[in-house]
């Protein structure tokens, strides 16, 4: 397809997603883009000159989630509790650290910006577990309190890998990342290799107690080209169920929200896709936000703003590419989004009422007004993984630290944002 007709195409199909996300009927119990505040940004700790690569946070941000009794001799500023978070993407080690106040820098100078302070440094809480994960890793985390029968808090989380034949996924370990002792390994009803291993974010127990009894995790994962699906899948797990750890190999009970066809196991048939949807989009991360009587579920990620093709940033290609090295799924263009989804449409889906294929997002937010490493147009990777602190209504969004245009270093940043 040549260069005009990709620009046709992408503006119908914007123009068709905008126009079914914004003109959707109003609902006084959805969070909607306008009730976000934007508040600022903070850089994560510094690598250390002579540190090892894996105990860095740049090429990181895969993964995060927040922890209300984190740092409790911290500053009363207004953002209390800590973070976990994944760093450097090949080895995904585990930290933990505090929250500084964000700052908006006009210029956009991270010089300008607060430093997070180290509370636990970098550890492997696999223990040589998922010791297949070599290319391109996933990662997700969430802390839950006490479940079941347990007697302490668990860090949870889930694995897998670009290219991967290995169904078994996810795990849980302690918070004390000096003595983390791992269980797992366990995999996902319902749901292929593919689709249930990057993002994990808490269900609000009034909804899950509801909808999904017992089961208070999210789970799921994008994966760009369809094999994950084509748009984000969500299910409801939980593992306290099936034991205290479940025996390695169990098959966790899954409660499947959204799921759309995908090309696993070759071409679909019907086709069941997210509307406006494209094989370059990149969801990495998502939360269950509340603030009062109204809440979303929130994806975000890098959308694909027109027809994608998979070859370099040219062209269709494959074993001819100009730039082989930058093979993969291209639009266009990008952008940085928050995609919403409406928890009473999942609550249909729990019931039966609807089918997963059949949700759809009622709008999105583009975020690249605020971000510090867009250099043009064709700019993957926007946004990595996300959290919420649900006392506060803060939303925080990894802006992972890569490689600039001249070569330059990157910090990893975090952004903050309000729910009004």
């Amino acid at each position: 397809m040549n260069y005009f007709k990709r620009v046709l195409f992408a503006l119908l199909a914007t123009t068709y997603f905008l126009w079914f996300a914004n003109v959707a009927i109003a609902n006084s119990g959805r969070i909607m883009p306008e009730d976000f505040e934007y508040l600022g940004a903070f850089l994560v700790p510094q690598w250390i000159d002579g540190m090892p690569d894996a105990e860095s946070w740049e090429w990181g941000g895969m993964s995060m989630t927040y922890d209300p009794s984190g740092d409790p001799g911290g500053k009363k500023d207004g953002f209390p509790g800590s973070i976990y978070g994944t760093g450097h993407d090949v080895w995904n080690l585990v930290s933990e650290i505090d929250i500084p106040v964000p700052v908006i820098s006009p210029t956009k100078r991270i010089s300008d910006l607060n430093t997070a302070r180290t509370i636990q440094p970098f550890a492997d809480v696999r223990d040589g577990l998922f010791i297949w994960i070599e290319e391109m890793p996933r990662v997700g985390l969430e802390i839950l309190e006490p479940q079941g029968e347990q007697s302490s808090r668990k860090l949870y989380l889930c694995w897998g890998a670009h290219f991967q034949d290995e169904y078994f996924s996810h795990m849980w370990c302690e918070t004390d990342l000096n003595d983390p002792r791992p269980a797992g390994i366990w995999k996902i009803e319902g749901l292929n290799p593919y689709n249930g291993n990057d993002y994990l974010f808490a269900i609000p127990s009034e909804w899950a107690d509801l909808y999904t009894p017992g089961m208070r995790l999210a789970t799921g994962r994008y994966r760009d080209g369809g094999w994950s699906g084509f748009g984000p899948t969500l299910a409801a797990i939980g593992p306290w169920n099936q034991g205290n750890p479940p025996p390695d190999g169990t098959t966790l009970q899954s409660v499947v929200l959204i799921k759309y066809s995908d090309y696993f196991e070759g071409e679909p048939d019907p086709w069941y896709q997210m509307n406006g949807y494209a094989h370059s989009d990149e969801w990495t991360g998502g939360a269950w936000l509340t603030a009062g009587d109204r809440s979303a579920v929130v994806f975000v990620g890098t959308k694909g703003m027109s027809e994608a093709w998979y070859g370099d940033t040219l062209r269709e290609c494959m074993d001819d590419c100009e730039f082989p090295y930058l093979r993969g799924w291209w639009s266009l263009s990008f952008e940085g989004w928050f995609l919403f989804y409406d928890t009473s449409d999942l609550a249909k889906v729990a019931q039966g009422v609807l089918e997963p294929y059949q949700v759809q997002p009622y709008a999105h937010l583009n975020v690249d007004d605020v971000l510090y490493y867009v250099h043009g147009k064709q700019e993957k990777y926007h946004l990595g993984a996300c959290c919420y602190d649900r006392a506060n209504r803060l939303f925080y969004v990894f802006e992972p630290g890569r490689e600039g245009p001249s070569g330059e270093s990157e910090r990893t940043i975090i952004h903050v944002w309000r729910i009004k």
